[in-house]
């Protein structure tokens, strides 16, 4: 495929914005779905948290607040996503506290090169002062005024560094950035994965030889219309990404700017729930799990546990990555079918279990006991209300969030999962 401008990569955000199908919707469906909400920003602001309150103990020691630059903004995504980051998770007895309340942040800027991405951030956000959305191309560098003060977190969320499928834009932007730098602050990365499960057919053992994927923007269609309009789809020319992969990216930017970046957390995002799992696009194998999962979330929508249910199948010759997954697939089948028993086995009228529970064997791993456990308190807590739908309203939520923590406590931040997040800092002051 011929390597497209970055203006005309940018078409195929314009059509996404103008089928309506980038519009505000949650749900099972769309781009903000049940699993963008509750899996993949809930698992970026966790692992955001300590950085963030980092910049924020330096900022108020310096009574000054914090300046944020959302790379490739979209209608405000980011900004959305790091409002909802959260001192710590509220017990019964606290209230929910934001980190970025309106008296610690200074500015936010987010910066697309589509303008309709941007209009919809304006119409949402424009009335904020603090909040502005400029029209700039990251892949060119970073857009920064020569007289623009520096700002503390530069964000990039969704797979957005992955426009840069050259590496050398990626190592001027990530070194420009340094290079302005006057204290402290937080990069943070977000690259398609290279390994995932969704673009099985896409793994290579010399990343040099497929450096970029094409990325059929097609999610956004339900499979009928999807095959409709399939010569019409935009492409997209993306990096994939591995651990090592970045760090190099990140050594190279250092040496370049001659300020250390220093890695601070990588983690794969997205793990076994990326969107082209439910398209199979780019593996015949996939099982649509994001759909299941979505289920999951929704309010008043009881969920076949079977759904959930998947078989990987290995590529011959990547043992490390067929070993990982096989492991994962296992974990996973055995806390939904441990859930299911569960619900088998309840009885609401004498609110107990009326059958045999399967014990939770001591060889199982760690994560995989504790969700286990997790969930019979769960279903043994509320199987006997009788009113509100416990097992679509609460159950099936919980276990939807068990799986979460089970994959991300099982992930390795190697570019197995949809997205690889990467979290750095550059420390002027501790060289």
């Amino acid at each position: 495929m011929a390597e497209l401008t970055s203006e005309e990569q940018m078409a195929a955000y314009s059509e996404a914005v103008a089928s309506g199908l980038y519009a505000k919707r949650t749900g099972l469906t769309g781009k903000y779905d049940n699993v963008r909400r509750y899996w993949e920003d809930e698992i970026t602001r966790s692992r955001l948290r300590g950085a963030l309150l980092k910049l924020l103990k330096r900022s108020k020691g310096l009574m000054r607040r914090l300046r944020i630059m959302d790379l490739g903004c979209g209608s405000a995504d980011g900004y959305e996503l790091l409002g909802g980051i959260r001192y710590r998770d509220p017990d019964l007895q606290g209230h929910e506290v934001d980190i970025l309340t309106p008296d610690v942040l200074g500015l936010y800027k987010g910066v697309d090169l589509n303008e309709d991405l941007l209009n919809q951030a304006r119409a949402l956000y424009g009335h904020n002062p603090k909040l502005v959305f400029e029209q700039a191309d990251f892949t060119q560098g970073a857009p920064l005024a020569s007289d623009e003060k520096p700002y503390d977190l530069y964000f990039t969320s969704f797979g957005t560094m992955s426009h840069h499928n050259r590496d050398a834009s990626a190592v001027r932007l990530l070194a420009d950035i340094a290079r302005r730098v006057e204290h402290y602050a937080v990069i943070m990365c977000d690259w398609l994965g290279r390994y995932s499960y969704e673009w099985q057919t896409l793994w290579t053992h010399d990343p040099k030889q497929r450096r970029n994927m094409d990325y059929v923007v097609s999610y956004i269609y339900e499979k009928e219309e999807r095959e409709a309009q399939r010569a019409e789809l935009q492409h997209l020319n993306l990096r994939l990404m591995s651990r090592p992969e970045a760090n190099d990216i990140i050594t190279r930017a250092s040496k370049r700017a001659g300020v250390t970046i220093r890695p601070l957390d990588f983690f794969d995002r997205s793990t076994l729930v990326g969107r082209h799992l439910d398209t199979q696009e780019y593996n015949p194998h996939a099982r649509p799990l994001r759909k299941a999962v979505n289920s999951l979330h929704e309010a008043n929508l009881r969920t076949d546990l079977h759904s959930l249910i998947f078989n990987y199948v290995p590529k011959p010759g990547f043992d490390f990555l067929n070993d990982y997954f096989e492991y994962l697939q296992m974990c996973w089948n055995r806390l939904v079918y441990y859930t299911a028993d569960l619900l088998t086995a309840y009885d609401p009228k004498d609110e107990r279990f009326g059958g045999d529970v399967p014990d939770i064997p001591a060889s199982y791993p760690e994560p995989l006991r504790d969700m286990m456990a997790r969930m019979r308190h769960v279903v043994e807590g509320v199987g006997w209300l009788h009113v509100g739908l416990p097992r679509e309203n609460i159950i099936e939520p919980q276990l939807g969030y068990a799986l979460r923590e089970l994959v991300m406590a099982l992930q390795q931040g190697q570019g197995s999962a949809h997205g690889l997040v990467g979290i750095f800092e550059v420390d002027r002051d501790d060289p």
